[in-house]
């Protein structure tokens, strides 16, 4: 799909600018993870990866999958890349066109979750 909104498309080249953001997104495109676990496999700090996680869920490159109980009986979130493909094309006369594969697993967790709200 071609992404056509202003906001949407800067969200995704200022995402792919960033080697932190990048390593999380690459992390979560198969499978659903929890913040320690994308920490501990990107060697990201706590700090550094919970704020562009924030930022990522904030801009819905990333969405919340599930939610599971650690074993020390703290809530943690799974997250899942909404995008698995990204291109980025720019053009002589400074137009950007960003064309997007949807992560189809993530979207029908999100549609689920959105259809069950009455």
């Amino acid at each position: 799909m071609i992404i056509s909104n202003q906001k949407i498309k800067k969200a995704i080249t200022i995402a792919l600018a960033d080697e932190d953001m990048m390593k999380i997104m690459n992390s979560v495109t198969d499978e659903s993870k929890s913040l320690r676990s994308i920490m501990i496999e990107r060697n990201i700090a706590y700090t550094t990866a919970y704020r562009k996680t924030k930022w990522l869920l904030n801009q819905s490159l990333l969405v919340v999958d599930r939610f599971e109980i650690t074993p020390d009986g703290k809530k943690s979130s799974l997250v899942r890349s909404t995008l698995r493909s990204i291109a980025v094309k720019y053009e002589e006369d400074g137009t950007v066109s960003v064309e997007a594969e949807e992560n189809v697993n993530a979207l029908k967790k999100v549609m689920k979750n959105f259809l069950s709200f009455e």
